[in-house]
């Protein structure tokens, strides 16, 4: 073994000896480091001691060698690349980086020209920036082109005729006959009256439940009965302002972005038609955010109030019904959202349930055979006045309104939870309207408070109130009797399991 390092040693240590030699003489260095002849003459001296075992150990030493420079080429090139040798492709990328930007300089005020003679609204000056032009040339584009096409459309359109000559409560079973006979859909009358009743008591309606049950159909299938067809607009998670829904005016090109729902909005205002608006999973964003121009709009107490600004000026070529840059929001216009709750979607808050009546559909309604039904004809304002009529024939009960002012107290007593008069009104209109509709009173309220008033228990620490949740089922017991209320406790009990 002693010969065997020793070997490896001459070597590799003849070609240190020789590199180390190239700072005396670069030329004679470099010739001994590739004096094969010395190579050969030193394995032939081990050759008798080690036999032909010393080739491979000579193999083996040429392999390190080579790896050795191979090493020492890529510390010669990092010391070259730092040492700024390559300065001159650095200077001929700033120079192309340079040459880009005039190009993109350019192609701008090329751009803007040709818009300029278009008749749009912008030019550029010499430093690349917009400055406005004529504002009276730019008001002779037309920036609500479909809402322009909807005033061409109705200018000469004939308003159908209407078979206003139907009861409440047979709307309600007709409209059940025909979403089963015509789109094989099956709903329980209570639901139906209960989507009715609604109409009477808000303009926001929500549908909860689980996936399957019909919560979109529904709506749809309304729309399809009164010959109205509802918008279906699917709400996105990017959706986070009042432009989802009303547009928004693009500065660059003059032109505004006319959202579907926006049309029905403006064609709602040339006929007395029913017009209903999906907003399909609609707490998949935040429903406070982009939906919250429109529910303080439509708390205004007159119809008249009901106004939403699109642009800030006016422009001659602006539709017909927008006067001043403002929309009217069409006193025949529900919007009905549907909603599950999961981990995909955001809780709706108490803002927005305050002011909307909602509707849980938890389970498919049950087959059953139906007559062939049509569809009917009814304008909102006959709509309207048969809810009305409903309220106004079917008042609360003095005994009933003396028992939710107890409940109200006992609930702020115990739990520091109260409804206000908003919620109180909404009881007030719907409750009537779903006598209306062939319901009965305690079922109405039954449901309305289970869905208005104890929903909001959700925000209590339930874990810990679980006896004072069976006090007031047994203080509902004594108050409204034993055989009522059974959607109030169902829900209380639902509450006491989490």
């Amino acid at each position: 073994m002693d010969n065997v390092f020793k070997l490896l040693f001459e070597l590799i240590g003849h070609f240190f000896e020789s590199f180390f030699s190239i700072f005396t003489g670069i030329f004679s260095g470099i010739g001994g480091m590739f004096n094969f002849c010395e190579y050969l003459s030193i394995i032939k001296s081990y050759s008798d001691q080690l036999g032909w075992s010393v080739w491979i150990i000579a193999i083996f030493a040429v392999l390190l060698l080579v790896l050795i420079i191979v090493a020492i080429g890529f510390i010669i090139k990092y010391i070259i690349k730092k040492s700024g040798v390559f300065s001159n492709d650095s200077k001929s990328l700033v120079s192309e980086n340079q040459l880009l930007k005039r190009e993109i300089l350019r192609l701008s005020v090329e751009n803007d020209s040709l818009f300029f003679e278009n008749g749009l609204n912008l030019s550029t000056n010499l430093n690349g920036n917009q400055v406005e032009n004529d504002s009276k040339k730019s008001e002779t584009v037309n920036r609500f082109y479909n809402l322009t096409e909807i005033d061409k459309l109705w200018d000469n359109k004939i308003i159908q005729n209407y078979d206003n000559n139907i009861l409440l409560s047979d709307f309600c079973e007709q409209f059940r006959l025909f979403a089963c006979s015509q789109l094989n859909l099956y709903y329980d009358i209570k639901v139906i009256r209960l989507f009715v009743s609604a109409f009477a008591a808000t303009r926001l309606i929500i549908l909860q439940g689980i996936s399957g049950t019909g919560k979109t159909s529904l709506p749809y299938a309304f729309g399809k009965f009164i010959k109205n067809p509802a918008v279906i607009t699917s709400v996105q998670p990017s959706w986070r302002d009042r432009g989802e829904i009303f547009g928004y005016f693009n500065e660059f090109t003059k032109k505004y972005n006319e959202t579907e729902i926006l049309k029905a909005m403006y064609e709602a205002s040339y006929n007395d038609n029913i017009y209903t608006v999906i907003l399909d999973e609609m707490n998949i964003a935040r429903v406070e955010y982009y939906f919250a121009d429109l529910l303080s709009t439509l708390e205004m107490p007159s119809k008249d109030e009901w106004l939403v600004s699109l642009v800030p000026e006016r422009w001659e070529s602006d539709p017909k019904h927008i006067e001043d840059g403002k929309l009217k929001v069409p006193h025949n216009m529900w919007y009905i959202g549907t909603a599950n709750n999961d981990d995909s979607t955001f809780a709706i808050s108490d803002k927005v349930y305050d002011r909307a009546i909602s509707i849980e559909i938890n389970r498919k309604g049950e087959c059953f055979n139906a007559p062939e039904t049509p569809p009917i004809s009814i304008d909102c304002t006959y709509f309207e006045s048969i809810l009305e009529s409903a309220v106004k024939n079917n008042p609360m009960s003095e005994e009933n309104l003396e028992r939710i002012k107890i409940l109200d107290d006992y609930i702020i007593e115990h739990f520091r939870i109260a409804f206000g008069n908003r919620i109180l009104k909404q009881i007030c209109d719907f409750v009537p309207a779903y006598i209306g509709c062939g319901g009965t009173e305690l079922e109405g309220l039954d449901y309305i408070l289970s869905t208005k008033v104890f929903r909001k228990f959700e925000a209590l620490n339930i874990t810990y109130m679980r006896d004072e949740f069976d006090e007031l089922c047994d203080f509902i017991d004594e108050l409204f009797g034993r055989e009522s209320m059974k959607e109030c406790k169902a829900y209380l009990s639902h509450l006491q399991k989490y």
